[in-house]
């Protein structure tokens, strides 16, 4: 399996920002990690493994890149506003830095599906239905869509755009709406059992479905719990039945 690392100085974030890319060839999957996690996370902790199938096979090209969780959401020191911000730089790190690297190497008519587990769920949600014209779509797995419970009140419209809950349950526009009411890849995905929360997986369907927006709700038993045993399958488990 073909394995190559970057790294750049972020305009946008003002910190040196690694990449680690897998494969080829195929659709392209842009990994975003777990927590306070990096950008080798799913690597260590064998999910790259899990998929090592569809990537030797020219199926999937994987991207995986750090996230800003340890600075934003998760930081106690940080006040609420300069969280918000982050994570709206955060954004434009991804759009106006790491996509146009993905579609140098891809073609420019790329447009990758975002995955991440935990945390890293609401970031790929969070990017995918923000801009659903720049990626196919999301999996996302054992997420929580509603990032108030970290900013103790507090409320912007950094916020209220980095918030899936809140600005989907709002979208009527003519331009994204009707992009998302043609996705055929977005993958909602919980399991029911410790450390779990589907209800926050079914939150988002609901809103989802109330505006005609078309995605699979999966919601696996008790026995499934918030953990990487569990990610491990349920990621190859989609991607096969998106480009198995």
């Amino acid at each position: 399996m073909e394995r190559r690392t970057t790294s750049w100085f972020s305009p946008n974030l003002q910190m040196e920002m690694p990449l680690v890319a897998y494969g080829q060839a195929g659709q392209t999957l842009l990994m975003l990690p777990t927590a306070a996690a990096d950008y080798l996370e799913y690597e260590r902790f064998y999910l790259v493994d899990a998929i090592k199938p569809f990537i030797e096979q020219g199926l999937i090209r994987a991207y995986s890149i750090n996230s800003v969780n340890r600075y934003s959401l998760l930081n106690e020191q940080m006040p609420p506003k300069l969280k918000a911000e982050l994570l709206t730089r955060y954004d434009r790190y991804i759009t106006d830095e790491v996509l146009p690297l993905i579609r140098n190497e891809c073609g420019e008519e790329a447009r990758p599906i975002t995955t991440g587990a935990s945390l890293g769920a609401f970031l790929s949600a969070n990017e995918y239905f923000k801009h659903p014209d720049l990626f196919r779509g999301v999996i996302a797995l054992s997420g929580s869509y509603d990032i108030r419970s970290y900013l103790e009140g507090y409320y912007d419209d950094n916020v209220f755009f980095n918030n899936p809950v809140d600005y989907l349950a709002g979208l009527n526009d003519d331009h994204f709406l009707p992009i998302l009411r043609k996705a055929d890849s977005i993958y909602i995905i919980s399991g029911q059992g410790d450390y779990e929360d589907p209800k926050k997986s079914q939150q988002l369907s609901d809103i989802l479905k109330g505006k005609g927006i078309p995605h699979t709700l999966d919601l696996w038993g008790a026995d499934v719990n918030h953990d990487w045993p569990w990610w491990r399958k349920m990621l190859p488990h989609v991607l096969g039945k998106i480009v198995g």
